[in-house]
Formats: structure tokens, sequence, C-alpha cells
């Protein structure tokens, strides 16, 4: 009988990377390319160790909005190629950022091209999941971003953004829907600093 289970057991393992592969450069790139529209849930690991959460979301090209749950009075908006981040505990206007200092400006470009010379600088495989470190091939000191894909279907379930301060930020994706109607309003930087809802 030994003799049929171990064929059957070897036959198992082997069959099992099969399952889950490494994703092409150019299989995520079109993904990221395909990408329209994302609402989703979020945590958010600071360099401090802190958690938050709340939503995301995403309008490619080049918007994305992150709404922090309370206690958090946090909101970070980015659209016309600035990132913004609001203080709802402050009173100062919000931090303004151009957002080709940030390693987001990879995934939000109009057109992604990971295959790009000098762009991405790590794709491995954990056995899971595909994870591509990529940075901007012209600005390489602000930091870089690593990105988690999921396969079958292809889906981006984590980020980390590396500062060029050395400071590292994990986004974690939990329920994520695609191709959601989003209003350009909510993204839009100069009417939140006008405080209209």
């Amino acid at each position: 009988m030994n003799s049929f289970v171990a064929p059957a057991v070897l036959a198992a393992l082997v069959a099992v990377p099969a399952q889950a592969e490494q994703i092409s450069l150019n299989a995520l790139s079109e993904y990221l390319n395909g990408m329209s529209t994302v609402q989703a849930d979020f945590t958010q690991i600071s360099d401090d160790g802190s958690v938050q959460t709340g939503t995301l979301y995403i309008k490619r090209p080049g918007k994305m909005r992150f709404e922090y749950n309370p206690p958090e009075k946090a909101l970070v908006l980015t659209s016309n190629n600035s990132v913004a981040i609001f203080d709802g505990r402050s009173n100062q206007p919000p931090e303004v950022y151009p957002l080709k200092r940030t390693p987001l400006s990879i995934i939000l470009a109009k057109d992604v091209n990971l295959g790009q010379a000098n762009m991405v600088v790590g794709h491995d495989f954990d056995g899971t999941a595909t994870i591509v470190t990529a940075q901007d091939p012209e600005n390489p000191e602000i930091g870089n971003i690593q990105l988690k894909f999921t396969a079958e279907p292809v889906e981006l379930r984590q980020w980390v953004i590396n500062d060029s301060a050395g400071g590292q930020t994990t986004v974690i994706l939990g329920d994520t829907k695609a191709d959601v109607p989003l209003r350009n309003r909510i993204f839009d930087i100069d009417r939140e600093r006008r405080g209209a809802n």
C-alpha cells in the first residue's frame, strides 16, 4: 500500500507550486493600467508601530483618497499631481507635496510600465504572493514602494512605502471593490481646503 501512497504524496507536493506562481511584470503592469476605480478597507501600520484603519478610494490616473476611521481625524488626498495631508486636530492648512516626490506616483501614473529600465529593483515570490519593489528611475532618492499581489485573479493586496528618511508605512487592503463610481470632487484638494462637504 505504501508504494501507492508515496507517489500520490509526491505528486501532490509537486503540484502545489504550479497552483501559485510568480506573476510577470507585464501582467502586473497590465493589471494596474486596467484599474480604473477602487474602493477598499485598509489597515495602515506606521513607522512608529501605530495602527490606523479607514477607507481608501483610487481613481486612476492620479487620484487617491485615504479616509481614516475615528478617533483619527486625518485625511490624505492625491490629485492634480499633489498629495495633501489634512490633520483635523489642527487649524493649520494641509501639508502639500508633489506627487512625483512620493513612490505612490508609480501606481497612480497614467501608463504603468514596471518593465521600464531601473524601475523594478526587486521581483520576488513568497509562495503565496508576488512582491515587486519599484522606484522612480528618475528620482530613486525619494524611496521605493513594495507591492504585494495575489493571483487568479491578479489583485493588489498590500504595499509598503520606504521613504527617503528611512521611514516605512505599510498599507494592507481588506474588502476591495473595483469599478465603483467615484466623483472627482472627493479627491479635490482645494474643495477640501475650503471645508466643503
